[in-house]
């Protein structure tokens, strides 16, 4: 699973999309995970990346980021089983 090549994230947490126009913006997690989305990291990857780096509980992380990859494909963000 990975967020569309063409989704621009500054560092500052701002992200664009520009097929839709729309912008957003993300938490240091977020932008975590979209970072390791961008490089085309699993699951099971990122959760132990976030575990890694940030104060949070497993079974809190697994929801969250379940939540938030599919809030992701809400807003047209990632990719779907590989198409854009």
């Amino acid at each position: 699973m990975k967020i569309k090549q063409d989704v621009a994230v500054s560092d500052s947490g701002f992200v664009f999309n520009p097929t839709t126009g729309d912008s957003f913006s993300v938490n240091p997690i977020g932008m975590e995970i979209i970072k390791l989305m961008k490089e085309g990291k699993s699951m099971e990857e990122i959760n132990k990346s976030v575990l890694e780096n940030y104060n949070v509980e497993e079974k809190t992380i697994e929801k969250d980021l379940y939540d938030f990859i599919e809030m992701l494909g809400h807003y047209s963000l990632r990719e779907e089983n590989g198409q854009t």
